[in-house]
């Protein structure tokens, strides 16, 4: 209900001087648009943080290379001393083998990722990979000589969650050429 008081009167000629000048809005005209379209979202952050992984993975792969005849050793502490003798002295027999001879880089880090993934998923316990001993010429060494294959199935084996822990394998097994690799048990 309107009311005609001069105090509305008065309120409304205060309110117009407190504003200032207003200019009236064509309600009728499109909203301006802009000429460029705006860039897809990216994840910004994963990919700083899949960049920083490689540089780090990168970076330990530089350090600490093996050499041809040394051997691979890694234990995480739920390996019982036992069962990391048996595994030194491989006596625990692999259920299944990868080999990654004749692999460049890029092609044996997909086959181990994936002959991995599919050795957990299957229940698997112990697998043996043979990645050679980088002497069958420079595809398998670095320029410092250092066996590539060798080296990267090490370290990839040390970053990975379901390895609970690996060793070269005997000399009847495929000694330094080798790795016996062996599986945490998969969560049901």
């Amino acid at each position: 209900m309107p009311s005609d008081s001069p105090d509305d009167a008065d309120d409304a000629a205060l309110f117009r001087a407190a504003i200032g000048e207003v200019r009236r809005i064509d309600v009728e005209a499109p909203p301006a648009t802009t000429a460029r379209p705006r860039p897809r979202p990216r994840a910004r952050m994963a990919e700083l943080d899949e960049a920083d992984a490689r540089a780090t993975f990168q970076q330990a792969l530089d350090t600490d290379l093996l050499q041809a005849g040394d051997a691979l050793s890694f234990r995480r502490d739920v390996v019982p001393p036992r069962a990391w003798q048996r595994l030194r002295r491989g006596e625990i027999s692999a259920q299944e083998e990868l080999d990654l001879h004749g692999s460049d880089v890029r092609e044996a880090e997909a086959l181990l990722r994936a002959f991995l993934r599919d050795a957990v998923h299957a229940g698997l316990g112990c697998v043996r990979i043979v990645h050679g001993k980088g002497r069958g010429g420079s595809d398998y060494v670095d320029s410092r000589g250092a066996p590539v294959l060798k080296n990267l199935v090490d370290r990839l084996l040390r970053h990975r969650a379901d390895v609970v822990a690996f060793h070269s394998a005997p000399a009847a097994q495929g000694g330094t050429g080798a790795v016996l690799v062996l599986l945490a048990r998969r969560a049901r």
